[in-house]
């Protein structure tokens, strides 16, 4: 086995690890390491996302900056093609171990692509637990409020292996990304 294969074993192993831990804890001690362990790795790629979001969002930056006609409609074609989702907060690590952004494109969780607003256990693609579907509970403001922080309180028997996020700041950061998918 050379070196190369047992660095990339050593990765997977601590991303999955990592995964475990931010997924299967019951109580927020446990995920949090995890969650302090991603944000000292993440402001520096949002550092980065960011300012791109505020250039191409600007009014009359891209004008002022090239005269050629080209740039102009391309940059509104791009802003005109659909939503564009905010920035990954940092709090929104625990639950990208499990959940996809993509739609359509299921993890362990479901796809949180769209979901805002919809009756939970409904988006097509996923198996969801019985509990979950016959759980009434509206992905909105409130009903992923009081969800994330207490899931298997809110809807028992569901088969998300999380503990629940008792930050009030971390919910709504992580509520307001979702409304922006």
């Amino acid at each position: 086995m050379t070196f190369a294969s047992k660095t990339a074993g050593l990765a997977s192993t601590i991303a999955l690890a990592l995964a475990l831990v931010a997924c299967g804890g019951g109580a927020e001690d446990t995920a949090e390491p995890a969650v302090e362990a991603t944000e000292a790795a993440l402001p520096a790629a949002e550092s980065t996302a960011a300012p791109a979001a505020e250039d191409t969002g600007a009014p009359g930056a891209t004008p002022s900056e090239s005269p050629s006609p080209t740039p102009t409609p391309s940059a509104s074609a791009s802003a005109s093609a659909g939503p564009v989702a905010m920035a990954e907060p940092a709090a929104y690590a625990v639950c990208k171990a499990c959940h996809s952004v993509e739609p359509g494109k299921n993890g362990i969780g479901p796809s949180l692509a769209g979901v805002f607003g919809e009756r939970a256990g409904t988006q097509p693609g996923f198996d969801f637990s019985d509990a979950m579907k016959n759980s009434g509970l509206v992905l909105n403001q409130s009903g992923l409020d009081r969800y994330l922080a207490d899931p298997k309180g809110v809807v028992p028997g569901t088969k998300m292996a999380f503990g629940g996020v008792k930050d009030a700041a971390k919910r709504q950061a992580i509520i307001d990304y979702i409304k922006s998918l």
